[in-house]
């Protein structure tokens, strides 16, 4: 049939039809395929794509931090908030902003950055120092090699160049330092009495008082929407593994696992780096090779520590006389390597170029790598078996429970039975969280979203940590009501009362402060209310014994003229008011300030400026570049 259609189509009408065709596809086949893409990201910054999952992680992130800083006074509900969201999505934004920008300008981690960063993460040392046993066996156990989490560590690290850059670079000038010390350390004299909270004479609210104020403070006497939830449980902690492992599975284990239990060979050195700036010109690297080939003529193992802390440009290790500690291959750079494995104990090399400059090397020791025999690793291997076996046990049952729970979307039960787990039940929470693994916020916001509850839905996996996750559905939920006014009754009389004190009671400070700005004493103005006056002289910003209110509000005061003190009114934090006057303003005396505190101050505000100056300069580079975003993927 397709020889006939050949023969058929010979000369031009194939031609006309084959154009037909082309014409057909150009305008419904290609069509129809750019038209069926969906973009999928929450932003764009100029051709890079912020994903829905780049933004999901984040976010979860600042909630685990959030978690751990305010234990208690967490509140999951605060992530749900749109200004939260859009904040963590302005930091991807400027950290992608950055990277770009470290592109164009050519920065890039140093080799010596990462591996100070690795070195001093807590969970890789032992007695303090690093240990690369402990920190493979770690990255190991997360199914990640060195060289996944030195790039991880690296990408963390970039979006902080410039910004320390640009601090670095932060000139503060001494009369900067003079002008910021006087206001600084600036002294006032001021006076400052309380106002003696009034008695209420009219305590009388009316039925129609109370109503009223009910309803329109509806808001304050509400409680709020709460759920419970059916949950199936699984946890890793309760699985019980029956299986032990026979001595060849052992072996066979140890065998299989031998890199782990190898110490590989490991030296111990010290470096002189001479730095070779970024785009140096060529006779900025002829002069730092010079300056290196110099100091390795010089060096000896006897004053090697010294010419380190003399002319080392490692900030980091000079100070111990260049000593890097113990290392391994694949720690620092090629180069570096090559040179530190050619060299013999106790030899010191000719200039290493790397991209951070020209390294003299001293090795100092060497310790060989060898492999610890079975017998000494055996009960570890054992360990790590069981463990192995219940992570396996525990992802094949949470699988199970995943499918299940998803082919049954409307129902735990066929779940439980074909698990053999039981449906458990929580007690009603709120959008704040409750107790137990409804404290969770992953838990708290599966059971308020749409799917679980408006759809009635099983919700997916949640992954409570440690082997721990959870599926659940609807069980209650009991929506948000007013409570009725009879009995929240005496707490809005309470509050009626409590706004007519506190009119009152403004109405009271403000009466005094007109006789102060007429100029009355203000001893007679606070005996007549029934106060003392407190006079403090030379208060400065941090005086204790001053109420914090009353020392902001007394440090924003204009500067008085001779004679005539300037007058404020300040509401306390317990709901009182204060009247405050301040009769002299003197700058600080600089004459006080020791060179320590000076220096101090000055790398604060370096660093205060640096942080408005980077912030300013992603701004410049936000206007320079089309960013998208796209509100309803949040």
């Amino acid at each position: 049939m397709l020889q006939a259609l050949r023969t058929k189509l010979h000369g031009w009408p194939s031609i006309v039809i084959l154009g037909i065709c082309v014409f057909a596809i150009s305008f419904f086949g290609i069509e129809s395929y750019f038209a069926s893409r969906t973009d999928t990201y929450v932003a764009m910054v100029g051709k890079h794509e912020i994903s829905q999952r780049d933004f999901q992680d984040r976010i979860n992130e600042a909630r685990r931090d959030a978690m751990a800083r305010m234990g208690d006074q967490f509140d999951a509900a605060e992530f749900e908030k749109p200004e939260t969201k859009r904040q963590i999505l302005d930091q991807l934004i400027n950290e992608q902003l950055l990277r770009q920008t470290n592109d164009t300008l050519g920065l890039k981690v140093s080799s010596t950055e990462l591996r100070d960063r690795i070195a001093t993460q807590q969970a890789f040392q032992v007695n303090g120092q690093f240990d690369p046993a402990t920190y493979r066996a770690i990255l190991a156990a997360q199914n990640m090699t060195p060289a996944m989490f030195e790039n991880s560590q690296r990408a963390s690290l970039e979006p902080s160049l410039l910004p320390r850059a640009i601090i670095a670079s932060t000139i503060v000038t001494d009369a900067d330092m003079d002008r910021y010390l006087g206001l600084l350390y600036q002294r006032r004299d001021l006076r400052w009495f309380a106002v003696p909270r009034p008695t209420l004479t009219d305590t009388d609210v009316t039925d129609a008082q109370l109503d009223a104020f009910y309803k329109e403070h509806q808001a304050d006497f509400m409680n709020p929407e709460q759920v419970s939830v059916k949950y199936i449980e699984v946890n890793g902690a309760d699985l019980k593994i029956d299986a032990q492992p026979s001595e060849d599975e052992l072996k066979k284990r140890y065998e299989e696992q031998k890199q782990r239990f190898v110490q590989p060979e490991q030296r111990l050195v010290s470096h002189i780096l001479v730095n070779v700036p970024k785009n140096a010109t060529p006779d900025q690297q002829k002069a730092a090779l010079a300056k290196a080939e110099k100091i390795a003529s010089e060096a000896t193992t006897d004053n090697f520590a010294k010419l380190a802390e003399q002319d080392s440009d490692d900030l980091g290790s000079k100070r111990s006389g260049g000593d890097l500690g113990w290392l391994e291959k694949g720690v620092t750079n090629a180069a570096f390597d090559s040179a530190l494995f050619a060299l013999q104990k106790g030899q010191i090399s000719k200039p290493v170029l790397s991209d951070e400059g020209y390294h003299v090397l001293w090795l100092r020791d060497v310790r060989s790598g060898d492999a610890k025999p079975f017998a000494e690793v055996r009960d570890q291997i054992a360990k790590d078996y069981l463990s192995t076996e219940r992570d396996r046990q525990y992802n094949e049952l949470a699988g199970k429970l995943t499918d299940q729970t998803y082919q049954n979307p409307s129902t735990l039960d066929p779940a439980a039975q074909a698990l053999n787990l039981p449906v458990k039940t929580t007690e009603l929470f709120s959008r704040k969280g409750g107790q137990g693994i409804t404290a969770d916020p992953k838990l708290v916001q599966a059971a308020f979203s749409d799917d679980v509850l408006l759809q009635g839905n099983n919700s997916g996996l949640i992954d409570l940590g440690s082997d721990h996750a959870v599926v659940v559905r609807m069980d209650k939920h009991v929506p948000a009501a007013a409570r009725p006014l009879a009995e929240v009754r005496d707490q809005v009389r309470q509050k009626i009362l409590a706004e007519r004190t506190a009119a009152e009671e403004q109405k009271r400070a403000d009466a005094l402060l007109a006789r102060l700005q007429k100029g009355e004493d203000m001893q007679a103005v606070a005996a007549s209310s029934g106060a003392t006056v407190q006079v403090v002289a030379d208060a400065v910003r941090m005086q204790q014994g001053v109420a914090p209110e009353v020392l902001q509000q007394a440090f924003l005061l204009p500067h008085p003229a001779a004679g005539k003190a300037q007058f404020a009114r300040v509401a306390l934090q317990d709901g009182n008011y204060a009247l405050v006057g301040v009769d002299k303003v003197q700058d600080g005396d600089l004459s006080k300030i020791s060179a320590e505190q000076r220096s101090t101050l000055r790398d604060q505000m370096g660093q205060a400026y640096g942080i408005l100056a980077t912030q300013a300069y992603i701004d410049s580079l936000k206007a320079k570049t089309e960013i998208k975003i796209a509100a309803d993927r949040m």
